[in-house]
Protein backbone atom coordinates (compact mmCIF):
# COMPACT_ATOMS: atom_id res chain seq x y z
CA UNK A 1 0.00 0.00 0.00
CA UNK A 2 1.54 3.56 -1.28
CA UNK A 3 1.35 5.97 1.58
CA UNK A 4 1.11 9.54 -0.08
CA UNK A 5 4.03 12.38 1.16
CA UNK A 6 1.20 15.00 1.16
CA UNK A 7 -1.65 16.24 -0.98
CA UNK A 8 0.33 17.50 -3.54
CA UNK A 9 2.12 14.52 -4.01
CA UNK A 10 -1.72 12.59 -3.90
CA UNK A 11 -2.74 15.06 -6.65
CA UNK A 12 0.23 13.81 -8.92
CA UNK A 13 -0.75 10.44 -8.83
CA UNK A 14 -4.39 11.21 -9.23
CA UNK A 15 -3.54 13.11 -11.90
CA UNK A 16 -1.81 10.24 -13.73
CA UNK A 17 -5.00 8.36 -13.49
CA UNK A 18 -7.15 11.46 -15.40
CA UNK A 19 -4.84 12.26 -18.73
CA UNK A 20 -7.53 11.52 -20.58
CA UNK A 21 -8.90 14.63 -19.93
CA UNK A 22 -6.33 16.65 -20.63
CA UNK A 23 -7.20 20.03 -22.91
CA UNK A 24 -10.71 18.90 -23.22
CA UNK A 25 -12.84 22.18 -23.40
CA UNK A 26 -15.75 21.99 -20.64
CA UNK A 27 -13.76 20.21 -18.14
CA UNK A 28 -13.78 21.80 -14.81
CA UNK A 29 -11.59 20.54 -11.54
CA UNK A 30 -13.34 21.37 -8.25
CA UNK A 31 -11.58 20.74 -5.21
CA UNK A 32 -14.22 19.34 -1.83
CA UNK A 33 -13.73 22.20 1.12
CA UNK A 34 -11.17 21.78 2.63
CA UNK A 35 -9.15 18.95 2.11
CA UNK A 36 -9.80 18.46 -1.46
CA UNK A 37 -8.28 21.67 -2.25
CA UNK A 38 -4.95 21.07 -2.33
CA UNK A 39 -5.46 18.08 -4.69
CA UNK A 40 -7.15 19.41 -7.06
CA UNK A 41 -5.02 21.89 -7.42
CA UNK A 42 -2.59 19.77 -8.66
CA UNK A 43 -4.75 17.81 -10.81
CA UNK A 44 -5.63 21.10 -12.31
CA UNK A 45 -2.31 22.46 -13.15
CA UNK A 46 -1.81 18.70 -14.71
CA UNK A 47 -4.58 18.90 -17.06
CA UNK A 48 -4.58 22.36 -17.89
CA UNK A 49 -8.05 22.66 -16.77
CA UNK A 50 -9.67 25.44 -14.86
CA UNK A 51 -9.78 24.73 -10.56
CA UNK A 52 -12.82 26.54 -8.96
CA UNK A 53 -14.08 24.93 -5.35
CA UNK A 54 -17.63 23.24 -4.20
CA UNK A 55 -18.45 24.33 -0.83
CA UNK A 56 -20.91 21.61 -0.07
CA UNK A 57 -22.04 21.46 3.58
CA UNK A 58 -24.00 17.84 4.68
CA UNK A 59 -27.39 18.20 6.34
CA UNK A 60 -26.83 15.86 9.16
CA UNK A 61 -29.48 14.04 11.49
CA UNK A 62 -29.31 15.82 14.61
CA UNK A 63 -28.16 12.65 16.71
CA UNK A 64 -26.28 11.33 14.45
CA UNK A 65 -24.72 13.77 12.62
CA UNK A 66 -22.99 11.35 9.88
CA UNK A 67 -26.21 10.07 8.54
CA UNK A 68 -27.13 13.11 6.11
CA UNK A 69 -30.67 13.29 5.18
CA UNK A 70 -29.29 16.08 2.68
CA UNK A 71 -26.97 18.58 1.58
CA UNK A 72 -26.56 22.54 0.43
CA UNK A 73 -24.43 23.71 -1.98
CA UNK A 74 -24.17 27.21 -3.71
CA UNK A 75 -26.47 29.45 -5.17
CA UNK A 76 -29.75 27.76 -3.00
CA UNK A 77 -29.29 24.65 -4.10
CA UNK A 78 -31.15 22.16 -1.41
CA UNK A 79 -30.64 18.45 -2.18
CA UNK A 80 -32.96 16.46 0.43
CA UNK A 81 -33.20 12.59 0.67
CA UNK A 82 -37.06 12.38 1.58
CA UNK A 83 -36.66 8.78 3.33
CA UNK A 84 -34.32 10.40 6.22
CA UNK A 85 -35.76 13.44 6.30
CA UNK A 86 -39.17 12.28 6.80
CA UNK A 87 -37.83 10.57 10.28
CA UNK A 88 -37.26 14.62 11.16
CA UNK A 89 -39.45 17.03 12.38
CA UNK A 90 -39.68 20.09 10.37
CA UNK A 91 -38.09 22.63 13.69
CA UNK A 92 -35.26 19.76 13.36
CA UNK A 93 -34.79 20.01 9.61
CA UNK A 94 -35.12 23.84 9.79
CA UNK A 95 -32.26 24.28 12.69
CA UNK A 96 -29.35 22.21 11.25
CA UNK A 97 -30.31 23.62 7.85
CA UNK A 98 -29.81 27.09 9.33
CA UNK A 99 -26.76 26.44 10.77
CA UNK A 100 -25.22 24.62 7.73
CA UNK A 101 -26.29 27.50 5.64
CA UNK A 102 -24.51 30.09 7.94
CA UNK A 103 -21.38 28.20 7.56
CA UNK A 104 -22.00 27.37 3.68
CA UNK A 105 -22.35 31.09 3.13
CA UNK A 106 -19.07 32.17 5.09
CA UNK A 107 -16.97 29.48 2.99
CA UNK A 108 -18.26 31.18 0.11
CA UNK A 109 -17.75 34.50 0.36
CA UNK A 110 -14.40 33.90 1.90
CA UNK A 111 -13.23 31.24 -1.36
CA UNK A 112 -14.96 33.26 -4.11
CA UNK A 113 -13.52 36.30 -2.94
CA UNK A 114 -15.34 38.44 -5.84
CA UNK A 115 -14.58 35.66 -8.01
CA UNK A 116 -18.30 34.89 -10.04
CA UNK A 117 -21.32 32.16 -8.60
CA UNK A 118 -19.86 28.78 -9.51
CA UNK A 119 -21.89 27.43 -12.54
CA UNK A 120 -21.60 24.25 -14.14
CA UNK A 121 -23.80 24.76 -17.13
CA UNK A 122 -22.66 21.59 -19.46
CA UNK A 123 -19.41 21.13 -17.92
CA UNK A 124 -17.46 17.80 -17.40
CA UNK A 125 -17.10 18.18 -13.31
CA UNK A 126 -14.17 16.59 -11.81
CA UNK A 127 -15.04 16.26 -7.93
CA UNK A 128 -11.39 15.94 -6.20
CA UNK A 129 -11.02 15.36 -2.80
CA UNK A 130 -8.03 13.90 -0.72
CA UNK A 131 -10.03 10.25 0.52
CA UNK A 132 -13.18 8.76 1.00
CA UNK A 133 -13.52 6.96 4.07
CA UNK A 134 -17.97 6.60 4.23
CA UNK A 135 -18.04 9.22 0.62
CA UNK A 136 -21.24 10.99 2.52
CA UNK A 137 -19.99 14.40 1.81
CA UNK A 138 -18.65 12.95 -2.08
CA UNK A 139 -22.02 11.97 -2.28
CA UNK A 140 -23.83 15.03 -1.48
CA UNK A 141 -21.40 17.16 -3.97
CA UNK A 142 -22.60 14.63 -6.86
CA UNK A 143 -26.02 15.73 -6.15
CA UNK A 144 -25.33 19.43 -6.13
CA UNK A 145 -23.40 19.57 -8.75
CA UNK A 146 -26.13 18.02 -11.32
CA UNK A 147 -28.03 20.91 -9.67
CA UNK A 148 -25.70 23.53 -10.52
CA UNK A 149 -26.05 21.64 -14.09
CA UNK A 150 -22.91 19.59 -14.66
CA UNK A 151 -23.72 17.22 -17.78
CA UNK A 152 -20.95 14.51 -16.49
CA UNK A 153 -19.44 13.88 -12.98
CA UNK A 154 -16.51 12.59 -12.00
CA UNK A 155 -15.08 11.68 -8.63
CA UNK A 156 -11.68 11.26 -8.15
CA UNK A 157 -9.72 10.58 -4.65
CA UNK A 158 -6.19 9.45 -3.90
CA UNK A 159 -7.64 6.24 -1.46
CA UNK A 160 -11.14 5.21 -0.79
CA UNK A 161 -12.55 2.50 1.02
CA UNK A 162 -13.93 0.21 -1.21
CA UNK A 163 -17.72 0.64 0.38
CA UNK A 164 -17.71 4.44 -0.45
CA UNK A 165 -15.78 4.04 -4.15
CA UNK A 166 -18.85 1.23 -5.29
CA UNK A 167 -21.17 3.94 -3.91
CA UNK A 168 -20.13 6.47 -5.45
CA UNK A 169 -19.68 4.69 -8.48
CA UNK A 170 -23.11 4.59 -8.72
CA UNK A 171 -23.91 7.67 -7.96
CA UNK A 172 -21.77 9.84 -10.15
CA UNK A 173 -20.80 9.15 -13.60
CA UNK A 174 -17.20 8.01 -12.58
CA UNK A 175 -15.57 7.03 -9.55
CA UNK A 176 -11.80 6.84 -9.50
CA UNK A 177 -10.15 5.91 -6.49
CA UNK A 178 -6.50 5.40 -7.35
CA UNK A 179 -6.14 2.86 -4.01
CA UNK A 180 -8.78 0.88 -2.46
CA UNK A 181 -7.07 -0.59 0.55
CA UNK A 182 -8.73 -4.22 1.66
CA UNK A 183 -8.43 -3.29 4.65
CA UNK A 184 -9.80 0.71 5.26
CA UNK A 185 -8.82 3.02 7.54
CA UNK A 186 -8.56 6.48 8.21
CA UNK A 187 -8.26 8.66 5.25
CA UNK A 188 -5.21 10.08 7.12
CA UNK A 189 -3.23 6.41 7.92
CA UNK A 190 -2.06 6.92 3.82
CA UNK A 191 -0.29 10.19 4.12
CA UNK A 192 2.81 11.29 5.73
CA UNK A 193 1.64 14.79 6.29
CA UNK A 194 -2.21 15.28 6.68
CA UNK A 195 -2.53 18.37 8.50
CA UNK A 196 -5.79 20.05 8.63
CA UNK A 197 -5.95 22.75 5.87
CA UNK A 198 -6.84 26.28 6.90
CA UNK A 199 -9.28 28.69 5.21
CA UNK A 200 -6.24 30.49 4.36
CA UNK A 201 -4.73 27.62 2.25
CA UNK A 202 -7.71 27.05 0.28
CA UNK A 203 -7.96 30.87 -0.79
CA UNK A 204 -4.14 30.62 -1.45
CA UNK A 205 -4.38 27.70 -3.74
CA UNK A 206 -7.61 28.93 -5.69
CA UNK A 207 -5.52 32.33 -6.04
CA UNK A 208 -2.47 30.81 -7.38
CA UNK A 209 -4.66 29.45 -10.10
CA UNK A 210 -6.83 32.01 -10.78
Amino acid sequence: MTTYRDRADAGRALADRLTALTGQPDVIVLGLVRGGVPVARVVAERLGTPLDVLVVRKLGMPWAPEVAFGALGPDGVRVLNDTVASQLDPADIAEVQRREQAELDRREQLYRAGRPPLDLTGRLAVIVDDGLATGASARAAVQVARHLGARRVVIAVPVGSDEACEMLAAEADEAICAQRPATFGAVGAYYDDFHEISDDEVAAALTATA
